[in-house]
């Protein structure tokens, strides 16, 4: 992923605890997948998925299933565009930017299986290329517990 210049906006600790309900409570499939949501900047999004016996798609080879690489991509480049969508709106409350998220849906998404998921946890990153008034583009990746990119994914989302 390119490397974006920090930006100067600092979300609010209440901003920052109401994206992690929304994302870690809220949305009940994210629970299901263990979603863990561990940086959240205006430029990039991060989160982790833990391994468990109920994400595996292939016994054999204790794979991670390849839906659960596409809900967590999806899941990471909507939150991308909400963190971007915070960051534009500063001017409002943290619960004014926060309802915004009802707005947001997935227009389009494509992943890409690069490696299979074998690991004890995959790190997911996300960033939002263009954010548009009613629509955003998205770039997300699925990493490896040694780093290693399994998967990668764009995506198009309503915003307004």
């Amino acid at each position: 992923m390119s490397k974006l210049p920090p930006s100067p906006v600092a979300f609010e600790p209440e901003f920052v605890a109401g994206m992690k309900h929304i994302f870690e409570d809220q949305i009940v499939f994210n629970q299901v997948i263990g979603l863990r949501i561990t940086d959240l900047r205006p430029e990039r999004v991060s989160a982790r998925i833990d391994m468990r016996p109920q994400l595996v798609g292939h016994p054999a080879y204790n794979r991670l299933h390849g839906g659960v690489i596409s809900a967590g991509l999806d899941a990471m480049g909507g939150l991308a565009c909400l963190a971007a969508i915070g960051a534009r709106h500063m001017d409002e409350t943290p619960a004014q930017r926060l309802h915004r998220f009802a707005k947001l849906g997935t227009i389009d998404l494509r992943i890409d299986y690069l490696r299979p998921g074998i690991g004890q946890h995959f790190d997911l990153t996300a960033e939002v290329l263009r954010l548009g008034s009613r629509v955003a583009s998205t770039r997300m990746e699925l990493h490896g517990p040694d780093g290693t990119l399994l998967a990668c994914g764009s995506g198009a989302y309503i915003v307004s």
